[in-house]
C-alpha cells in the first residue's frame, strides 16, 4: 500500500491567499483527501479512479455558493491551486489520467 507524501501541502496557494476563507479551503482539501485515501488502497481501475475525481470535483462545485456567501469565489487562483494539487496526486500515484480530465466535471 503506497501512502501519500505526508509533507505535501494541499492547496498551498489558496491557504496563502487571504481571499479564500481558510475553513472553505479546508472543505476543498477534505474532498481531495477522500480521493487520496482511496488511491492509497491501490489496485483500482482507471475508470473507478476517474469516478472518484468526478465526485470530488462535483463536491467542490457545490461549495461555490458558500464561497460567494463569504466574499470569495472559486476563480483563477483557486482553479490553478486545485489543478496543481490534483496534478501532484496523479503523478505521485502514477495514474494514467490527464489533470484536465480528472477535474473535467468542474464548473469553475
Amino acid at each position: 500500500m503506497k501512502k501519500f507524501d505526508e509533507n505535501y501541502i494541499y492547496l498551498k496557494d489558496m491557504y496563502n491567499d487571504s481571499y479564500f476563507p481558510k475553513f472553505l479551503v479546508d472543505k476543498v482539501r477534505d474532498e481531495i483527501i477522500k480521493v487520496v485515501e482511496y488511491l492509497e488502497e491501490e489496485g483500482h481501475k482507471t475508470e473507478d479512479i476517474q469516478e472518484k475525481f468526478d465526485n470530488m470535483t462535483i463536491a467542490i462545485n457545490d461549495l461555490q455558493e458558500e464561497f460567494d456567501e463569504n466574499g470569495s469565489e472559486i476563480e483563477t487562483g483557486a482553479r490553478e491551486s486545485i489543478g496543481e494539487t490534483v496534478d501532484y496526486i496523479i503523478k505521485y500515484f502514477d495514474i494514467d489520467i490527464d489533470t484536465e480530465t480528472a477535474i473535467g466535471e468542474r464548473d469553475w
